[in-house]
């Protein structure tokens, strides 16, 4: 689109078209800039009421991806005609208890018809331009946290197959419908410059964004890596999605492994998140601050690794 919008043509855009950032940011004054995002997807879930809080959560995790705080919501949604009417008011219903939880208002939307389920939103926030998070501001020396599990795509995926535990499904879903909001809120307030939110491009795919877009390697430790224990136990079934071995197809040439890892727990940081959490990094010497702060809204987090010199992934 470069050639028809030349970046130079609108200063105000801070984020958009010369960025793979998680979303459009536009800067209205000195103190604030406008965030804007959206995103929609197929039901991963069975229950109506999960997917809509899944979807929405997903929707508004590119605000807090940019260190944004939500304000505004539009709904986006394709039904079947001959959907039951109750259960896409149990989709909406879903957002709009995840949409009120983040303190965003749901304003309208739009609806068209189609013969598979399709529902996100359109969200708009508020972010400080001094305080942004970007995807190309990481430095050498920054620790990378990570602020949900990895596996989301392997349990879902077995829940299509039918070979999913009731238990594991429920687990995944409780954490993909946890805002992000107080890793943003903690990051922000510990100097943070550089973030993402790992979705369908899986952990690698969106940890190579940062590392090509700061001009910089990322070194992870896998043993640190979060994976949900159930996932454990599909991934060593190979039950992935198709996404999973679309991005380790597109992605493995920028990996090197520095330790001997089987294929199973490669697959699995390639795997494709939904509503996946935060990757932040947080400068050394405010990784104390970043901790407490998660601590003091009881929100995880887990040091998986450091911001090297040099360029692409590591795996140690």
């Amino acid at each position: 689109m470069q050639e028809l919008f030349d970046p130079a043509d609108t200063p105000s855009l801070l984020a958009g078209l010369t960025s793979p950032d998680d979303a459009a940011v536009w800067k209205l004054d000195e103190d604030r800039a406008l965030v804007l995002t959206t995103d929609f997807f197929t039901p991963v879930v069975d229950d109506p009421f999960d997917y809509g809080r899944i979807a929405a959560a997903n929707s508004l995790s590119d605000i807090y991806a940019m260190g944004g705080t939500p304000f505004l919501a539009l709904n986006i949604a394709a039904m079947p005609p001959d959907l039951d009417p109750a259960v896409s008011r149990e989709i909406f219903r879903g957002g709009a208890v995840v949409a009120k939880e983040a303190g965003a208002v749901i304003a309208g939307g739009h609806s068209i018809q189609d013969k598979e389920p399709k529902y996100g939103m359109v969200v708009a926030g508020m972010v400080n331009p001094q305080k942004m998070f970007t995807k190309g501001d990481a430095r050498p020396g920054d620790r990378l946290y990570l602020t949900k599990p990895l596996g989301f795509g392997t349990i879902t995926t077995a829940l299509k197959r039918q070979l999913v535990r009731a238990e594991d499904l429920a687990e995944a879903v409780s954490w993909m419908v946890r805002l992000n909001r107080e890793a943003s809120l903690a990051g922000s307030a510990s100097g943070v410059r550089a973030a993402t939110d790992i979705t369908g491009y899986s952990f690698i795919g969106h940890a190579l964004e940062v590392a090509n877009a700061s001009r910089v390697g990322l070194q992870i430790r896998f043993d640190q890596v979060p994976v949900l224990q159930s996932a454990l136990t599909y991934a060593a079934q190979y039950i992935f999605p198709g996404g999973a071995y679309d991005n380790r197809l597109y992605f493995q040439q920028h990996v090197m492994y520095a330790r001997e890892l089987g294929e199973d727990q490669q697959m699995l940081l390639y795997d494709p998140q939904t509503s996946g959490g935060l990757l932040l990094a947080v400068p050394a010497a405010r990784r104390a601050d970043f901790e407490s702060s998660m601590q003091k809204h009881n929100a995880p987090c887990w040091q998986v690794g450091e911001v090297i010199t040099g360029s692409g992934i590591t795996i140690i």
